[in-house]
């Protein structure tokens, strides 16, 4: 009797959680769209000027996006990396905790998880890559530059 209860609980929290990752991220932008409009609303009121670009960003439903800037890569790069040594580490105490359990066990929990922690390291070590080899000027006068798409 208890286990169908515990059960019914692990389901309901797990569509719970579910749910809240799909609704969740439209609540916020909603919100942030919603505080964006009375932000636009008391500067018109005042008379203060608002620029086009803002406007057509939110009729079209897109906020402006930061770009990348070598500062973004080495931080991401970072962040990866340490990541990526986090998981070996814990691979590593898995493995030593599991040893003296079942040695298999240890071996195949440990690498695992160790090899996961491979991947995000490896992807920092990408964005170390890109932030070294990366232009010295920034991104914004990269951008001034007429394209051949903007050009007809």
């Amino acid at each position: 009797m208890m286990g169908d209860f515990t059960g019914m609980v692990v389901a309901v929290a797990f569509w719970a959680c579910v749910a809240a990752c799909i609704v969740g991220p439209s609540y916020f932008r909603h919100r942030e769209r919603r505080n964006m409009q009375d932000i636009l609303r008391v500067a018109y009121e005042k008379g203060q000027p608002v620029s086009p670009e803002l406007i057509s960003a939110m009729q079209s439903n897109l906020l402006p996006k930061p770009g990348s800037t070598r500062e973004g890569d080495l931080r991401r790069g970072i962040v990866l990396i340490a990541l990526g040594i986090g998981m070996c580490g814990l691979g590593y105490g898995l493995w030593y905790g599991l040893s003296s359990v079942d040695d298999m066990a240890a071996y195949i929990s440990g690498g695992c998880t160790a090899g996961a922690g491979a991947i995000p390291g490896m992807i920092g070590i990408a964005y170390i890559i890109l932030w070294a080899t990366g232009s010295k000027t920034p991104k914004a006068s990269q951008t001034s530059r007429p394209s051949a798409l903007t050009q007809s």
